[in-house]
């Protein structure tokens, strides 16, 4: 469920953009001071656009930036530049509008509009029922946006979001995924935070609650707020859920004394559905 990529692929086009310096329909470009790094290949069908007035330059027409195994697709990418003294110029904003594809050989983002601001480092993706992101076992959706902050190395999916893993989903209105680099300098995922209308379903059992978060490196997902877990007929309801998604397994439990709700765990049990664990 790997999402920091992200902001790293989009910044190929900040180096592309940034390069060019007249109109083309179709250049390779090295970036400075990196001799060792592939080129960068941008391609428009209607052409790439420096205008100077507006401090723009634009790549219209099923424009693509690719560098090595990783491309950037929409059918306009455009770059805001300013000027900064001594003839120097900086990238401050990046667009990518229409049909935007971001690609790399394990995970793929869809959308309709990208934006990046360089300066927050913060990357939003939108598109309504396009907007998604697939790795090899992995989907994510969101009805309003994708939205990466580098520099927090934080993912947020906001509006009716799902994270699909194999035979599980966990569903939010909000989810909030943290990164952070392992004993290698790799950057991974950490955790998942949901909020909202949680819900998690395997196999065997959906699970209900207000609030949820699943740690990755235990495999272990806390539920809290009107927990409700229901396999077939059966239902139970408590304060607090725990569900071990490597091992299968789910445990509930009521609330402490003194916190609102029950301080008992309730349950509907109906004897000829019952199952093993």
């Amino acid at each position: 469920m790997t999402c920091a990529w992200l902001a790293r692929r989009l910044l190929v086009f900040v180096v592309v953009m940034a390069s060019l310096t007249s109109p083309a329909q179709t250049q390779t470009l090295s970036q400075e001071g990196d001799q060792a790094s592939p080129p960068i290949e941008v391609e428009a069908e209607n052409g790439i656009e420096w205008q100077r007035d507006k401090k723009v330059v634009l790549a219209r027409g099923n424009a693509r930036a690719i560098r090595g195994d990783t491309q950037v697709r929409a059918d306009v990418l455009s770059a805001h530049y300013r000027e900064r003294g001594n003839g120097n110029t900086e990238i401050w904003r990046l667009e990518a509008d229409g049909n935007v594809e971001i690609a790399s050989p394990t995970e793929t983002a869809y959308g309709e509009k990208g934006v990046y601001d360089v300066e927050t480092g913060v990357l939003q993706l939108s598109g309504g029922d396009n907007l998604r992101l697939v790795s090899e076992d992995t989907e994510v959706r969101a009805d309003r946006h994708l939205e990466f902050w580098q520099k927090k190395q934080v993912l947020y999916a906001r509006g009716n979001a799902s994270a699909v893993q194999k035979d599980n989903r966990l569903d939010a209105e909000t989810l909030t995924a943290f990164f952070a680099k392992n004993s290698e300098g790799k950057t991974e995922l950490t955790r998942i935070e949901a909020s909202e209308n949680v819900k998690v379903t395997t196999p065997e059992e959906i699970l209900r609650a207000d609030e949820g978060v699943y740690n990755m490196e235990t495999g272990i997902a806390t539920l809290t707020g009107s927990v409700k877990i229901t396999r077939g007929r059966n239902q139970l309801n408590g304060c607090r859920g725990e569900v071990d998604m490597n091992k299968g397994v789910s445990k509930i439990f009521g609330c402490k004394q003194g916190s609102p709700g029950a301080p008992r765990v309730r349950g509907l049990i109906h004897p000829n559905s019952t199952k093993k664990n």
